[in-house]
């Protein structure tokens, strides 16, 4: 049997990178899984991919996460489609060049930051957590990042918002256990998304980022196949926890 048999999740930023990866192997792990995106086009490449899996299904939707309206159609989508919401991965998010240190970063940086990164996640769980509820309980699945484990210099909005779902995790674990409901984030180091490359190429900083990590640079499907355990069964008792996924970088 399939891990994820029987299962609906909602998985935000699945048009790319980490959610790409996720959504794909949710799929074949038997889930039907509701790709939301702020981009259409690249959540229906990843719903065209997840239809030559099989196993599962996948729907792609524009999604939003800073938009209650939007994030609510996300939500409805999926209840309507598959009769049920089992898993929320609040995979959305990132930082941009524009980050920096306290004193130097734009003020407009650190509130993109935190509206997308925080308030974004805090807003699908707030839509979604009662859709769980009612399906008898189920698992959310936060993305911090190793900038909220250890000093992250030049990020600092970026460290700010990561942080913050951090203690968001901790809190709603002790708060919607009682509804058999897990709640954990996975905190990946630098992930070589497309996105990433792309940032990457032409430079050194590649070498550089190698050195500080112990098994190699972590890969999109390294992620994934963390976010399938905690969407399982298998980790029934598993809640409150930050899993690091850095390649030895968080204790260098």
């Amino acid at each position: 049997m399939r891990r994820l048999e029987g299962k609906t999740a909602l998985i935000t930023g699945g048009g790319n990178g980490i959610g790409r990866a996720a959504v794909l192997s949710f799929v074949r792990e038997g889930a039907h899984v509701i790709i939301a995106d702020i981009d259409k086009d690249a959540a229906q490449r990843v719903q065209e991919a997840a239809a030559e899996i099989g196993g599962g299904s996948a729907l792609a939707v524009q999604c939003d996460v800073t938009d209650e309206a939007s994030v609510r159609s996300a939500v409805e989508t999926a209840v309507t489609r598959y009769g049920k919401l089992d898993v929320l991965y609040n995979n959305a998010g990132g930082s941009t060049v524009r980050d920096g240190t306290v004193t130097e970063a734009p003020v407009e940086e650190f509130w993109r930051a935190i509206r997308l990164d925080l308030f974004g996640t805090f807003l699908c769980c707030k839509i979604a957590l009662p859709e769980l509820i009612k399906a008898g309980g189920g698992a959310v699945i936060n993305t911090t990042s190793i900038a909220a484990i250890k000093a992250f210099p030049g990020h600092d909005c970026y460290t700010a918002a990561k942080g913050g779902v951090s203690a968001l995790t901790r809190s709603m674990a002790v708060e919607y256990a009682a509804h058999k409901i897990r709640v954990n984030a996975l905190a990946p180091a630098v992930t070589l998304s497309e996105r990433v490359k792309q940032r990457l190429a032409g430079g050194n900083d590649v070498d550089a980022l190698a050195a500080s990590h112990l098994l190699g640079l972590v890969e999109p499907q390294e992620v994934a196949n963390l976010a399938i355990y905690l969407a399982s069964d298998e980790s029934r008792v598993v809640t409150g926890q930050i899993f690091s996924i850095d390649s030895g970088a968080s204790v260098r």
